[in-house]
């Protein structure tokens, strides 16, 4: 005879197993609703987008207001995400291209903000990225921009300078390091291996903990978890992609020197995206050569009190001493406040182009 306590069990689970009947047939209807979506698409005129970040984003953004928990935002979005990925899927199966190689954090970056229902494909160089988007390889890329470390990702702003792609999206991934290795002892490492940025970001550890190995910058953390799982008395310091990827334990867990370490990807890829309503839009600008330059091209926007979320300057490349301005401001440039602000910036800057009007990052 079963005990109450069995008795209460079962009773939940019943109603578990009923949820889930009920929440598999909502997502069934869902998928169907989504190949309808398919079908008018294909039955309609000119040249529709299966991917819609605008779209996506007021989605998600409409769906974390409304969370009534236990489940955490993080988690809410992260779930319908991969929903909205499987979904998409049957609309049209998307490829996407990120700076490799397998388990880099730019690859967990690309799956966060596509889901998993996509083609990934890595390459092995920030430039690759580009051309393979250029090409039409792939219809996006995923490349990064800023640690809230480190700072700037140099070589990304640099490729905006020449090519015509489009900033569609961002993604802000929190980096959690670890060190990795074939064995779960730090006795006995010889040399670390990694990207030089993320020697940077774990220098306090390094030093405290391992300040007399060799440590060796490489392109990317999944190569250094690469060459680690091939190499005796080696570790790495990358993420749990790369440790699941390579095959190798985690010797050490968290050992970033600050503990919110963040890094910004973009989402890189030819068309121009609409205002979800929470927007973000970047710039390049280059200066007149003349007294005030700089106040002239910053004034347009604080006039209107268009909050200005980053600017960074890059050698132009054209002449000494001269420089081009990477500018991110909030809204978008189908707001009437920024489109203004940019009008007015066209007649005192040298040079100003749009490199995208995006969502901000949901989660």
């Amino acid at each position: 005879m079963a005990s109450k306590h069995e008795e209460r069990l079962a009773a939940v689970r019943e109603q578990i197993d009923r949820l889930d009947r009920e929440v598999l047939e909502r997502i069934s209807q869902r998928a169907r609703l989504a190949q309808d979506v398919a079908t008018i698409k294909e039955d309609g005129e000119g040249d529709e987008d299966y991917y819609r970040p605008e779209r996506e984003a007021q989605v998600l953004r409409t769906l974390l207001s409304e969370n009534p928990g236990p489940l955490a935002d993080a988690e809410i979005g992260r779930l319908f995400q991969e929903l909205m990925s499987a979904c998409r899927a049957l609309e049209n199966a998307m490829a996407v291209a990120f700076l490799g190689p397998r388990g880099t954090y730019t690859e967990v970056a690309a799956l966060k903000h596509f889901g998993q229902a996509v083609q990934v494909t890595p390459l092995d160089s920030i430039d690759a990225v580009f051309r393979e988007v250029e090409a039409g390889g792939c219809e996006y890329g995923v490349v990064p921009v800023e640690n809230s470390t480190e700072g700037m990702v140099s070589h990304t702003l640099d490729m905006f300078v020449h090519s015509q792609l489009q900033i569609c999206g961002e993604v802000n991934l929190p980096i959690h390091h670890h060190l990795l290795g074939k064995g779960s002892e730090l006795d006995g490492l010889r040399r670390v291996y990694s990207h030089q940025q993320s020697f940077a970001q774990c220098r306090r550890w390094l030093d405290e903990h391992l300040p007399r190995i060799e440590k060796v910058a490489l392109s990317s953390n999944g190569e250094a978890a690469r060459r680690a799982a091939m190499e005796p008395n080696t570790a790495a310091i990358a993420g749990e992609t790369a440790a699941s990827a390579y095959g190798l334990r985690v010797i050490a867990k968290n050992v970033e020197d600050e503990p919110d370490n963040t890094t910004r990807f973009l989402v890189i890829g030819k068309r121009s995206v609409p205002a979800s309503g929470v927007d973000k839009t970047s710039l390049l600008i280059s200066a007149k050569n003349q007294p005030g330059a700089l106040f002239r091209l910053l004034k347009p926007f604080a006039e209107r009190n268009i909050s200005m979320t980053r600017i960074e300057s890059r050698p132009a490349r054209r002449g000494r001493w001269e420089y081009v301005f990477f500018v991110d401001v909030d809204g978008h440039t189908e707001d009437p406040e920024v489109r203004a602000a940019l009008d007015e910036l066209e007649d005192t800057a040298g040079m100003v182009r749009v490199l995208g009007a995006y969502p901000k990052a949901v989660c």
